[in-house]
């Protein structure tokens, strides 16, 4: 199974979908950085209903070794521009990220990307749900507003 970094809307998605308890199942050593754990505390403070990182023994909080300075101008938010790091310093790494920016750039680098529906369909093809296509529904439903709504979250 492959090692992971994720950004804030799959864990978003995943959790409102309440199927984020598939993540360790389908990778290993499944990283957060700070930053994606702040938009969701956030999130939190706003009443939103999101995934609470710490009630999830097998996410573990890294931090990259520094975001390069010219990626600020990207319109990124903190959590994408934490998460584009870690998977710059760790390439081995599937990188789970939603936002179109953040995938062209990663994608760009060589980096393997998975978003949401990806994950999904990860989860069917190792037979944990019998089909995604009432999840692939619900997905297309906001679930928070996410960047404009809460502190730039991805």
């Amino acid at each position: 199974m492959p090692e992971a970094i994720t950004n804030t809307s799959p864990m978003l998605y995943l959790y409102r979908l309440d199927v984020l308890n598939w993540l360790p199942q389908l990778c290993d050593d499944i990283w957060i950085p700070q930053a994606v754990v702040d938009e969701l505390e956030v999130g939190q403070r706003k009443g939103y209903e999101v995934a609470t990182p710490g009630h999830y023994p097998w996410l573990e909080v890294v931090e990259p070794r520094a975001v390069p300075s010219e990626w600020l101008s990207l319109d990124l938010g903190p959590g994408e521009l934490a998460v584009l790091a870690l998977a710059f310093d760790y390439p081995q790494r599937v990188v789970l990220l939603d936002d179109s920016r953040a995938r062209r750039l990663a994608q760009a680098a060589g980096l393997t990307v998975w978003g949401t529906l990806r994950v999904l369909l990860e989860a069917k093809a190792q037979g944990l749900p019998p089909r995604i296509a009432p999840m692939s529904i619900n997905f297309k439903t906001p679930v928070c507003g996410c960047r404009r709504r809460f502190g730039n979250a991805s």
